[in-house]
């Protein structure tokens, strides 16, 4: 039965509490305002009319001030106009009416009044004097003025008084039963005491709800509502006290200005505060800015200057703010209806405008506004306002928060993200749907712990993570799942607070394959899923680090030979086939820690870690067996392929494009030669040696100091029309090594090439060359072209072609002996720029020359493009000319065709006697080699009257004499040929 009537108990009770005693409250609050009797019963003072004097400087006797006062004519209020003279008064009290035995009272109420001393205008005898902290005789502090006892009087009576005020003073008096003004004293000070208290109750209130909020506006609002307190006890003059304190009276004036200068301050910094977002939208920024500078100065007045001086520039500045915030005000009341900020603006305005109304009074005489408007009125509305306003703000707040709670329990529920919450031994206390969609759990578990999802591993890996980090997050597995291979993965987010782990989860199964994918395409081949370039770089390094410790490491290098047929007869796709083919061939001949990348369409490195040479040349052996002897069949085809493979053995900590091009070397040794398809390298190999050579020497040329190493050897060019009219030669670069050895212009050009430097060493040549010429055109007499060979970087290198011309241009005396040497490979691969630059070069009267003719790129059809002097016939076809019948016709070839073009024709690599006169049988203008003479210093040139001169081989002196004969092969006007930077034999 209890249980039944429970609810309807319930709310019987809180309609009661909640709004049958509100009402019945305020009811009777509105009865006892309109109808019941006041506490304090006491019938109005009758004012007194006063003759009034003013001291104009010498202080006054009392008896002069009652001559200066005889018929002077009665007022019934005098203002000071913030004058600080003292003031001289008379009125008269009438009789006592009635039995005459009640006491009368004088009442002085201006609260600017500091101190008051009064006469009997007859007797001139003392009846007291009292100042704020004083007082003797008839006279004391009332209320907020003095009050003078006068007894009952049984017959008419003139009082004389002096008074002394600071501010904007009105003196008025007023007589009073006595019993009546201490009625009217006690509402005084109960009306004082209940501002007090409510206000200061009030801001207590703001403050407790600025440390539960922390928001520090409600400490400003505060702190406002205190200051308004002392505004509002200024105004009604109980200034004078503070808690029930007497405040000293040398605090009264200077707390005064500080205390309407701080009023200012918290009024526009509150307003600022209160309305930030809405200021932010009306605009005027400067306008406000503007009022909030003048805050500044106005503390500073406050404490310099006395208070009748600081009172005028408070009402100036008053005055201009308050039109300043009430336009503000309206615009925001404008744009935005909020509740809060009508009760803020409203409870901020009726206290300005009521705490400066008697200023503003005092100030203009406009006595109306001081009967209708009081602060303490002001204070006390303000204060019910921001009751107002702050219930409306924490109305809208729990609003907020039941919103934002309905939204977040909604967006729990329809997160796509799993969202959990678990205490500390493993039990879901909330997941929401998406979790438990995501989720495979055991059958044998419940379902409501985390083991029932994930395993004891996870759980613990879990716990680390909140522990140890604040907010991290965790990849674990689920269990597998039936059609997923491994499981689902999962994301992790979560952190420990109050005692629970909360946090999310997400499915990254795909995510995860992805990233998986990523990284293996990253460090392999797509298409035999070996390691590609970084893949093999990364096991590189790895392997480095295990050599440091002493452990061996080799690398081969393996290259299918003729692989390209493949795809051009059947195809990239059988290509491809054959490709994966031979990686599973290589992968079933090596262990799990030998690495195998691809890095190019058909070469392959095998990086093998911990490794001897003998073991890892075994390995290669039987890679080269099993890729090589087996047939490979791919649909209906079948054939094989073959493979070549170079070995090192790495030492030290070898870079590895440094060990790939050591392993590309003994790879291309094998391509070559009869071994088998393998060359191994050691790690004291002469290719070792040599490539550390020329890594050396790119270093030292990168450097600039091989410059200083640099010289030039020249070898002679014979006629073989008239040998011994001419005196020819090339240049020839060399170096000297740092022990003295003498470097070929092989190594030099090579190293040049690979370290950019090649251009430099062109223009020193060219120098080198032109200076030789000009110091020794004297005994050149007999030389009609030097040649100097042309590198192809140089001739594509606008930088250097414009120095080479400025160097012509110094030179331009002998430069016409100048015979530039371009590669013939070279000239073919810009025929346009190698055209522009011959013809700027024989400007200056400069031969050109093809370099290595027949060799290579050969095409008689270029010929025609380019304007060339000389070609120099690839040595290849000199050495052994008469041993091979097609190398005769070749170079008889050539040389119809130069004769045709209007060409000469060089000869270089001549090593014998029989060789140069099958030469001159053939034709060619000109022979060079060790026949002749071997490169020298260029010494040797200035000492010797033809080229003829150097021969030592008689059989080749008598074949010259022979040449040199009248009635033999007429001589063909020679050409100008260029310096020839590489030596081989005979060059």
């Amino acid at each position: 039965m209890s249980k039944n009537l429970g609810p309807y108990l319930d709310r019987v009770l809180y309609v009661l509490a909640a709004y049958a005693a509100p009402g019945l409250l305020a009811l009777a609050t509105v009865i006892a305002l309109l109808t019941w009797q006041n506490f304090f019963p006491y019938s109005p003072a009758k004012p007194l009319a006063l003759r009034i004097v003013e001291e104009s400087g010498q202080a006054l006797a009392p008896a002069q001030a009652r001559r200066l006062l005889a018929g002077r004519p009665t007022v019934r209020q005098f203002d000071t106009d913030r004058s600080e003279q003292p003031v001289w008064f008379q009125f008269g009290v009438l009789a006592t009416p009635g039995d005459g035995n009640a006491p009368v009272m004088a009442e002085f109420p201006s609260r600017h009044a500091i101190d008051t001393a009064c006469w009997d205008a007859d007797t001139l005898a003392l009846l007291g004097d009292a100042d704020r902290q004083r007082a003797s005789g008839s006279i004391g502090v009332m209320k907020s003025g003095f009050a003078l006892t006068l007894g009952a009087l049984a017959s008419p009576r003139q009082v004389l008084c002096r008074a002394s005020f600071v501010g904007p003073a009105r003196l008025t008096a007023f007589a009073w039963p006595a019993a009546e003004l201490r009625i009217a004293a006690q509402e005084y000070h109960r009306n004082a005491g209940l501002l007090d208290g409510g206000l200061l109750v009030l801001a207590i209130f703001m403050l407790v709800t600025a440390v539960i909020n922390r928001n520090s506006m409600y400490v400003m609002f505060a702190a406002w509502l205190v200051v308004n307190l002392r505004v509002a006890a200024l105004s009604v003059g109980w200034d004078v006290q503070w808690l029930g304190m007497t405040v000293p009276h040398a605090w009264i004036a200077h707390g005064r200005s500080l205390t309407l200068a701080i009023y200012y301050v918290l009024t526009i910094t509150l307003f600022r505060t209160l309305f930030k977002e809405e200021l932010a939208k009306v605009g005027y920024s400067g306008l406000l800015r503007l009022a909030q500078w003048t805050c500044v100065p106005l503390l500073a007045l406050s404490l310099v200057i006395p208070y009748k001086m600081f009172l005028p520039v408070i009402w100036v500045a008053a005055g201009l703010n308050i039109g300043v915030l009430l336009f503000f005000l309206v615009r925001i009341l404008l744009l935005t209806r909020s509740p809060v900020a009508i009760w803020y603006g409203a409870s901020i305005c009726i206290t300005l405008f009521a705490s400066m109304s008697e200023v503003i009074a005092a100030a203009f005489g406009f006595t109306g506004l001081i009967g209708s408007i009081n602060s303490v009125t002001a204070a006390l509305s303000s204060s019910l306002l921001a009751a107002l306003a702050i219930a409306e703000q924490m109305r809208q707040e729990h609003k907020q928060k039941v919103d934002a709670q309905a939204e977040l329990e909604h967006t729990y529920e329809a997160m796509p993200i799993g969202l959990f919450t678990l205490d500390l031994h493993g039990n879901f206390l909330s997941k929401n749907p998406a979790l438990l969609a995501m989720m495979v759990g055991r059958e044998q578990a419940p379902p409501s712990s985390w083991g029932a999802y994930f395993n004891e591993q996870a759980w613990h890996q879990l716990l680390a993570l909140v522990r140890t980090q604040s907010d991290g997050e965790l990849e674990i597995n689920g269990y597998k799942t039936l059609g997923i291979d491994g499981g689902k993965r999962f994301l992790i987010r979560a952190t420990l607070a109050r005692g629970k782990i909360e946090g999310s989860l997400q499915d990254i199964t795909e995510r995860s394959k992805a990233i998986e994918d990523l990284r293996f395409m990253a460090h392999n081949d797509p298409l035999t899923k070996v390691c590609n370039r970084r893949g093999i770089e990364k096991i590189y390094h790895h392997a480095l680090l295990e050599l440091s410790e002493g452990k061996p490491l080799a690398l081969a290098y393996l290259d299918l030979d003729r692989f390209k047929l493949i795809n051009d007869l059947y195809g990239h796709a059988v290509g491809d086939e054959v490709l994966k083919q031979v990686c599973a061939r290589m992968s079933d001949m090596l262990t799990d820690r030998h690495c195998i990348g691809r890095v190019g369409g058909d070469e392959f490195v095998i990086v093998m870690p911990d490794t001897t040479m003998a073991r890892a040349a075994h390995d290669c052996r039987g890679i080269v067996s099993s890729i090589s002897e087996a047939a490979y069949r791919i649909g209906d085809k079948a054939f094989h392929v073959r493979v070549s493979v170079g070995l090192i053995e790495v030492a030290g900590q070898l870079l590895l494009k440094d060990a790939l091009s050591s392993a590309d070397r003994a790879c291309r040794e094998a391509k070559a030669g009869l071994n088998g398809g393998l060359v191994v390298y050691e790690k004291n190999a002469n290719a070792f040696m040599k490539r550390e050579a020329e890594l050396d020497l790119v270093e030292r040329l990168a450097s600039g100091s091989a410059l200083d190493c640099l010289f030039v050897e020249m070898q002679p060019i014979m006629s073989l029309k008239t040998p011994s009219a001419s005196l020819n030669f090339e240049v020839l670069l060399r170096m000297r090594d740092r022990d003295g050895t003498v470097i070929p212009a092989g190594p030099i050009i090579g190293a040049a090439e690979s370290s950019g430097q090649i251009g430099v060493i062109d223009r020193w040549v060219m120098k080198t060359t032109l200076a030789w010429m000009t110091a020794n055109y004297a005994q050149l007499g007999q030389t009609q072209f030097v040649c100097m060979n042309l590198s192809g970087a140089s001739l594509n290198d606008e930088r250097f072609a414009e120095d080479a011309f400025a160097i012509l241009e110094q030179n331009q005396h002998v430069a016409s002996r100048l015979c530039l040497e371009i590669t013939e490979s070279v000239a073919l691969q810009d025929l346009e720029n190698t055209r522009r630059f011959i013809d700027r070069v024989r400007g200056y009267g400069i031969k050109v020359a093809l370099d290595d003719f027949g060799a290579g790129y050969t095409s008689f059809s270029y010929l025609a493009e380019l304007p060339a002097d000389v070609l120099k016939i690839d040595g290849n076809f000199i050495v052994n000319l008469n041993a091979h019948p097609a190398n005769i016709a070749i170079v008889e070839a050539i040389v119809s065709l130069a004769l045709n073009l209007g060409m000469k024709t060089i000869a270089e690599w001549a090593e014998d006697c029989a060789t140069v006169q099958t030469l001159a049988d053939i034709g060619v203008d000109y022979v060079q080699g060790y026949a002749v003479a071997r490169p020298g210093a260029p010494s040797l040139v200035l000492g010797v009257a033809s080229s003829a001169s150097f021969i030592v081989d008689p059989q080749l002196l008598a074949l010259v004499e022979t040449l040199d004969k009248p009635g033999g092969p007429r001589p063909r006007s020679p050409n100008v040929i260029n310096f020839k930077k590489r030596d081989h034999k005979g060059a």
